[in-house]
């Protein structure tokens, strides 16, 4: 019915309003009224309504809240986004993070959601990145972040176009098996198939990236010890 849209609209509208102004506006009755609001709860609208003829109407302050879509891209984002903030342990982030990374885990597939599960443990967090390295840094691309963020969750290798300290630039396939925040630089720790061995990389540096359909196996942290005692990592 076109006016349960319309009245929906209104409510929405955050304007303030009352069942005697909303029946005079769409020309019904008061009970008219009351019959169509019962209609729009019962389709899941949580309408708040003030007892009287006169009385205010309004939706309840949360009624957005639950129907947040994400696309594939930013779901991903924020589960690296969760683990980077529950590895800070800082009183100053949300207090219940772990809860919320369980929903929106949820909301993907069931042989997805068994892949992704160990991310938190994958992301390390540093100091603050030294004098030095902040001279040379500039932020990373948002088109590698996200290319980069999905290959790291779903355990896929990457194809890079990498750009070393000198300036030299060097094409490599990796395994992103871990993420390593020195605020606010970040690194890869990888296997580069180019040297077959394990490597750090710099998200910075990184100029272009391609998923490749090849996955990979996490290895564990142990493999990158000498690379945590150089950048002096503290680990999950």
């Amino acid at each position: 019915m076109k006016r349960l849209e319309l009245i929906s609209a209104r409510l929405k509208s955050d304007d303030a309003l009352t069942v005697a102004g909303l029946s005079a506006e769409f020309g019904v009755s008061s009970r008219t009224l009351s019959r169509d609001i019962e209609i729009l709860r019962g389709q899941g609208l949580p309408i708040e309504a003030d007892r009287g003829r006169g009385g205010g109407i309004r939706l309840h302050r949360t009624w957005g809240i639950g129907r947040v879509n994400f696309s594939y891209a930013e779901a991903i984002d924020l589960l690296v986004s969760l683990a980077v903030a529950e590895q800070m342990k800082s009183p100053f982030f949300m207090a219940e993070l772990a809860p919320i990374r369980r929903k929106l885990l949820a909301s993907f597939s069931p042989r997805l959601k068994t892949e992704i599960s160990d991310i938190k443990s994958r992301v390390l967090v540093g100091g603050a990145a030294s004098h030095m390295v902040l001279s040379a840094f500039s932020a990373p691309r948002p088109a590698v972040v996200e290319v980069l963020h999905q290959a790291f969750v779903t355990r896929h290798q990457l194809a890079i176009t990498y750009r070393s300290i000198d300036g030299q630039t060097t094409n490599r396939i990796i395994e992103p098996h871990y993420l390593l925040l020195h605020s606010p630089v970040w690194y890869v720790l990888a296997f580069d198939h180019l040297r077959n061995d394990v490597r750090t990389f710099r998200c910075d540096r990184i100029e272009k990236v391609t998923l490749v359909e090849d996955r990979f196996q996490v290895i564990n942290i142990d493999r990158f010890e000498a690379t945590l005692k150089n950048l002096d990592v503290i680990g999950p």
